[in-house]
């Protein structure tokens, strides 16, 4: 087990959808391993393999002192939305109102390849859809109000740890033609 560095919003791992799990082996439960130790530490409710920079379907969670994990989810919402507060570690100190089911049921599978159901209400429920969107290169504040996303796109671009990220990109043009949009 190790600490990792959560990826921030800009990092392109972040808004590309992951891969499905298909090695059930030693690396997958050192990467849940990994995963839990880092959103523990954070502290986060949850925290996606994608935002430790590995583009796989895994995430784990910490609800109401309960450690979960899932791999290679799939999930099944409520029809009744509720709108909370909601924040995520690759924005740090972001909170925003996001609408989310107020009941979801998640199906996957744990590091051993077996598998599990998972349903959960209010906060568990606002995790598993949270950290599923993770897997699919949604992130919380593409569901957010356009009123409410245009403030916190000014928040995110005032903010020191974007600002810090923005200074260490580099950026390179492709040496293929794209019909002249890179020049």
């Amino acid at each position: 087990m190790s600490m990792q560095e959560i990826r921030h919003f800009g990092d392109p791992v972040l808004i590309t959808p992951a891969l499905p799990v298909v090695d059930f082996d030693k690396e997958l439960r050192t990467l849940i391993a990994d995963l839990t130790e880092t959103m523990l530490d954070a502290p986060g409710a949850g925290l996606a393999a994608p935002q430790i920079g590995v583009s796989l379907r895994a995430f784990v969670w910490h609800v109401d002192d309960v450690l979960g994990h899932l791999i290679n989810p799939t999930l099944d919402l409520s029809g009744d939305i509720e709108t909370e507060d909601e924040g995520c570690l690759s924005f740090p100190d972001l909170t925003y109102p996001t609408p989310r089911s107020i009941r979801a049921v998640a199906r996957g599978f744990n590091m051993f390849g077996e598998p599990i159901e998972v349903e959960g209400t209010e906060l568990l429920a606002r995790a598993l859809q949270h950290e599923t969107d993770h897997l699919d290169g949604v992130l919380f504040i593409d569901r957010l109000s356009t009123s409410d996303r245009k403030i916190a796109m000014k928040q995110i671009r005032e903010s020191d740890w974007f600002n810090a990220a923005e200074n260490n990109l580099v950026i390179k043009q492709s040496p293929h033609s794209i019909f002249g949009r890179n020049s």
